[in-house]
């Protein structure tokens, strides 16, 4: 027994728990910048990342044990850079880079004192279009957010050898064809910037595929993906882009609360906005009018619009679904992708009826027959149209093809009805 009374085992298990969360912590916020600036010694992304992966797992082992150090960031460099000397020291290949590594050892920079933008370029070099999406993902997840191999595999339920491949190959892809990590400039930064986005929007996403799973992630993505839209949104304020997808992902996230509510899925519609997080929701419509000053309108920028209107209501029934379907026309104009055409459709419905949203979605049949909202929304215009049968039978396939625990049972309580 301890001097509180409680069992020496119980207090192990707590100080290993705050032992965990406050190294989630630092990784988040420490591990790019070290991943960078080892790279930027070595020259060699693959023993950067690989080094900072082991400092990691030392750092879970040692700090449960002995406890948090008074300097965690540098605790964890340090750990780094001996793991990459211990390397080096076995490869003969790099031995004439032993010695830069050693010589510069001192000369780097203490952490939690440089400014966010070392992990910028990281971050484009992960994101570059060479890699694929799937391996951009991973590499993100490991390499800026210090996930280890096991965690990504939770947290997108992928099997863990599969992520295992990716990142290797990304990694190689990224040696391979000499990719920089650079910030891109001029009329090439837009499109890789979207690539960009697109990877943390996919983050913030891939957070709610383990709802209901009872091998759910342990950490939390949607987290790590509004700390990652933050740091770009920072480090680029002149990018009304970057601006619009921290905006969405402010305005999502406001929402988590009412979104699921003791294990189950509540639909926007049927969300209490009590439960809604005001000043997220505040800060949200910020960053939005922030991005719309810059004149640069763009995807993200409608997203975050098309998510504001719905923060702006009362109940479900308070929507301004005019507003909402000509926002959702205007981003046509920059994202044309069967899942914004199903999205449209939803206000179309509510604008001009369930009949000519159920010929909107008929015509996306091809590209989503396989995707099980497709399904799901074509059954709410089914029942709206009182054809229950065949609506039933959407709903049936739309259960068929979700391996999502708490989408299941909404799907399973509107068959039951």
């Amino acid at each position: 027994m301890n001097e509180t009374g409680a069992p020496a085992e119980e207090s192990g298990r707590a100080r290993a728990a705050a032992s965990d969360r406050l190294l989630a912590k630092v990784i988040r916020e420490e591990s790019a910048r070290i991943v960078a600036a080892l790279t930027g010694w070595l020259g060699n992304l693959d023993l950067a990342e690989e080094s900072v992966a082991e400092a990691i797992e030392e750092a879970v082992r040692d700090w449960r044990t002995r406890g948090v150090p008074l300097n965690p960031g540098g605790w964890l460099t340090q750990a780094a850079r001996h793991n990459a000397l211990d390397r080096l020291r076995r490869e003969k290949r790099y031995r004439e880079k032993l010695t830069l590594l050693a010589d510069t050892a001192e000369a780097a920079p203490p952490t939690g004192t440089d400014e966010l933008d070392e992990r910028l370029p990281l971050l484009f070099g992960c994101c570059h279009p060479a890699v694929s999406p799937d391996a951009q993902l991973a590499l993100t997840l490991r390499a800026i957010c210090g996930l280890t191999t096991a965690q990504i595999a939770r947290a997108t339920l992928a099997p863990e050898s599969t992520v295992a491949q990716r990142i290797v190959r990304a990694k190689r892809k990224i040696g391979a064809a000499g990719i920089p990590l650079r910030i891109p400039e001029g009329p090439e930064r837009a499109p890789r910037l979207d690539i960009v986005l697109t990877v943390v929007s996919v983050m913030y996403n891939e957070a709610h595929l383990v709802a209901g799973k009872d091998a759910a992630a342990d950490r939390d993505l949607a987290d790590d993906a509004l700390w990652l839209a933050r740091v770009v949104a920072h480090e680029l304020p002149r990018e009304a882009e970057a601006q619009g997808l921290l905006a969405l992902l402010l305005f999502h996230r406001a929402r988590e609360g009412a979104r699921a509510v003791d294990g189950e899925l509540v639909l926007l519609a049927d969300q209490e906005r009590a439960r809604w997080d005001r000043r997220l929701i505040a800060e949200a419509q910020a960053v939005l009018e922030k991005a719309a000053m810059l004149r640069r309108p763009g995807r993200w920028q409608l997203h975050a619009a098309i998510a504001a209107c719905h923060s702006d209501t009362r109940d479900g029934g308070d929507t301004d679904w005019l507003q909402v379907l000509t926002l959702y026309d205007m981003l046509l104009a920059y994202d044309r992708s069967p899942i914004v055409r199903l999205n449209r459709t939803v206000a179309l419905a509510e604008v001009d009826g369930p009949q000519a949203a159920l010929d909107e979605v008929d015509t996306l049949r091809p590209d989503l027959t396989g995707y099980h909202l497709w399904h799901a929304v074509r059954a709410r215009m089914l029942r709206h149209l009182g054809r229950r049968e065949e609506a039933m039978a959407e709903d049936l396939r739309a259960l068929e093809l979700t391996a999502n625990d708490a989408e299941r049972r909404l799907l399973e309580g509107r068959i039951d009805r």
